[in-house]
């Protein structure tokens, strides 16, 4: 099948001659008839009977508006194009570079979109379709330079592979990924392409002194874990050193403050942000990133058990600030405050911390934005810029000083939770207070981990989202 984008309005498609007569007429006739208007994801297919064409089948793709022709819209329509490939149970697919475009780019996105639908949720269905993902994916670019070319169509395979890989740890159940298990999946990943791994057990973790992290997991008969994967190219500057940071609780149940029992079941996937880690490490390997990365991931469960953590009882950090918890439902910032100080203890100059924090974040930007706090405004607004870059959604949200106020505890240095208003600004205001004098973002993608439906671009479940940020931020931006 070859895959032509074909936008909204007058799109004449000068620039493949010949592409109707090769389908005897079929495409004007469709045109003309309003058959295919170019709309986004529609869809029109025919059969190749002549011409110059290899190609058995062609389908025209809607992409929209041209001046809606972003990053995140060419990926989702590339996406498209492979899903439909799988569906049809295509050998090889094709996807066509539309004049006008920059031909490097959006190769390089097209080739990370047609890599989306390699990603199967159904792995433990008995009944598993066995449609496969199309044995060969030609990026078709006329005005790209070869070798610029195939080296963006690498660089897309990369991270459309590297965002499945998060997306296959956020998909599995949780008494499959415990946190052991987690471990053991994120370092054979990262080792596999050659980054240097370290996974610290909860004795190592008790001696660091992280009591946040242990306080959380007390609750489980599963221990915690703390993985830390560096990527240390050689000749890498001494600074910057980016740190990624990922929220790993394998399930949340809420502890003993429980929460309400529909749909708890998508609790597994609030290890997003540690996943994303993974996934972007393993690109920027990959890919030959120049500057030191290191993530590090917490991992635990939060469960209910006659060890638990109970609203009352006070924790104190690695870095020595004690916290009064008020509910044990807000645990992702308790064990990623430790992973923050952790994070600069390993020497880590700018920090990002991904992760499926607040509920409160969801209810302000719905599923299409991931939340983004920080300080100073010009990492925040690098961090942006990434994300823009990348296709990913990112809303700047406040960071007010009045929300400190709200944590305050009369026994304590701090609460873990302000209860209900502005709960993802008072979140990443918690997590500030880890964060010393560097530049810090943090991402809230608790509303953009998953997928409630299953769309044109997209199977239903986890998502990948903020891989491409951390790997632009790696590889391509300016510090």
């Amino acid at each position: 099948m070859l895959f032509v984008p074909v936008f909204e309005g007058t799109d004449p498609l000068e620039d493949l001659p010949g592409l109707d007569t090769a389908t005897g007429g079929d495409i004007s006739r469709a045109r003309e008839s309003s058959e295919f208007r170019g709309r986004l994801y529609e869809l029109f297919i025919a059969r190749v009977t002549g011409g110059p064409y290899r190609a058995l089948r062609l389908a025209l793709v809607g992409a929209g508006r041209r001046e809606d022709a972003d990053a995140e819209r060419l990926r989702r329509v590339a996406a498209a194009c492979s899903y439909t490939a799988r569906i049809r149970s295509a050998r090889s697919a094709a996807f066509v570079v539309r004049a006008g475009l920059d031909p490097i780019r959006v190769a390089e996105i097209g080739a990370d979109g047609m890599s989306t639908a390699e990603f199967d949720a159904g792995t433990y269905k008995s009944d598993r379709d066995t449609r496969g993902f199309p044995e060969r994916i030609v990026i078709v670019s006329p005005a790209a330079d070869p070798t610029a070319l195939a080296e963006a169509v690498f660089r897309g395979r990369t991270l459309g592979a590297s965002a499945n890989v998060t997306r296959e740890l956020a998909n599995e159940p949780s008494n499959v990924l415990t946190p052991r298990v987690f471990a053991e999946r994120v370092a054979a990943v990262a080792t596999e392409v050659g980054l240097k791994v370290e996974v610290l057990d909860e004795q190592q973790i008790r001696a660091l002194k992280m009591g946040m992290l242990l306080g959380v997991a007390q609750g489980s008969a599963e221990p915690p874990r703390l993985v830390v994967i560096r990527h240390d190219p050689p000749g890498a500057p001494a600074s910057p050193v980016l740190g990624f940071i990922g929220k790993g609780i394998t399930f949340d149940t809420g502890g003993v403050s429980i929460k309400p029992a529909e749909g708890m079941e998508r609790m597994k996937y609030d290890m997003s942000g540690g996943a994303a880690v993974a996934g972007a490490m393993r690109a920027l390997a990959l890919l030959k990133a120049p500057r030191r990365v290191i993530g590090v991931i917490p991992m635990a469960e939060n469960m209910v058990g006659g060890k638990a953590v109970r609203p009352g009882d006070v924790l104190t950090a690695a870095s020595g600030t004690t916290v009064e918890i008020i509910n044990t439902d807000a645990e992702g910032r308790l064990i990623l405050g430790d992973a923050i100080w952790y994070a600069q203890e390993l020497g880590a100059t700018h920090l990002v911390d991904i992760a499926t924090l607040t509920g409160a974040c969801m209810v302000a930007l719905g599923r299409t934005s991931s939340g983004l706090f920080g300080t100073p405004d010009a990492w925040v607004e690098t961090v942006q810029n990434a994300g823009t870059l990348a296709g990913d959604r990112l809303w700047h949200l406040p960071l007010h000083e009045e929300y400190r106020e709200l944590l305050k505890s009369e026994i304590a240095d701090m609460l873990n939770s302000a209860g209900r208003w502005a709960g993802a600004s008072t979140a990443a205001m918690f997590l500030r207070e880890f964060v010393k004098d560097r530049p810090w973002a943090h991402l809230d993608i608790a509303g953009t981990a998953w997928a409630e439906e299953r769309r044109a671009y997209q199977a239903k479940g986890a998502t990948g989202v903020a891989v491409r940020t951390l790997v632009e931020l790696g590889l391509r931006t300016h510090i």
